[in-house]
Formats: structure tokens, C-alpha cells, sequence
């Protein structure tokens, strides 16, 4: 199984913000969508940054003025992307261990999904009962 799977299901739309845009105007996309982060693109929309609602929370506590900040500001830059054919065993891994909870999926340099931790559990769950299932029904039929 792999991050195209889960798009297929999930569908490839992505909020985005641009580095210029204020915080509040992120705070705006993240309620008004009930996300828990943004992918910061430029005008190819490529992703150039992520912003989550973690990043601003941590700003906030630590300047009242951030509703001023400019969504550069805070952005992280350094992403981790994946590309629809990566595995969700080792996207899973990569994302635990690097405590990454938002994926950009990028394909040919362009920005065509996003998937959460919270996917990959339930695409591995779901792979799993049906494992279970299938086990279930053999048993089931050699018992007869």
C-alpha cells in the first residue's frame, strides 16, 4: 500500500497559504477548513514551507503580537515530502520518528496531496482487518 491509495480515497485537495499572508489570515484557513496546518506554497504552487497550528501556538505563547507575523515568519522550511509510490510502512516510520503529523505528496515537483498521521493509521488499520477478515474466513471454512 502506498500514499497513492490514500489519495485515491482522500481526494488531492490541499489548503494552502502563501509566506506573505499574514497569521491570522493562516488562523482564518485553519478554522474556517478545521485543519491543523497549511502548506506554504509559491506561484508554481510548489510547497515551499508547512505551517501548523503547533507553530503558531508556540509563538503565541511566547509573543501576543503574532497576529502580526507574516506566515515566512514561522513556516517551517525544511520539509519533508513524499511522492505518491512511497510506502506507508515507511512513511508511517518517517513520520513517528521525525514527529511529523502533516506530508505534503508532491509528484513532479507539484503539490498534489496531503496526508495526515491520522491516514496512515487508518490505512494500515483498514489493511490489517482485512487481513483479519480474510484469515477469519479460511478458518472458517477449514473448520466445516
Amino acid at each position: 500500500m502506498n500514499i497513492a491509495s490514500i489519495l485515491a480515497t482522500k481526494g488531492d485537495k490541499v489548503v494552502t497559504v502563501r509566506a506573505e499572508q499574514s497569521i491570522r489570515e493562516a488562523l482564518g484557513l485553519l478554522a474556517q477548513h478545521n485543519i491543523g496546518a497549511l502548506v506554504v506554497v509559491d506561484d508554481g504552487r510548489r510547497p515551499t514551507g508547512i505551517i501548523s497550528e503547533r507553530d503558531i501556538v508556540r509563538t503565541a505563547v511566547k509573543n501576543e503580537a503574532f497576529f502580526t507575523l507574516l506566515v515566512s515568519q514561522l513556516m517551517t522550511r525544511n520539509l519533508i515530502l513524499g511522492a505518491p509510490g512511497d510506502d506507508l510502512g515507511a512513511v508511517g516510520s518517517t513520520m513517528v520518528e521525525r514527529r511529523i503529523r502533516h506530508l505534503p505528496v508532491i509528484d513532479g515537483g507539484k503539490l498534489v496531496g496531503i496526508v495526515t498521521i491520522g491516514d496512515i493509521v487508518k490505512a494500515q488499520r483498514d489493511q490489517f482487518q482485512g487481513e483479519v477478515d480474510t484469515l477469519q474466513t479460511i478458518v472458517m471454512e477449514q473448520g466445516r
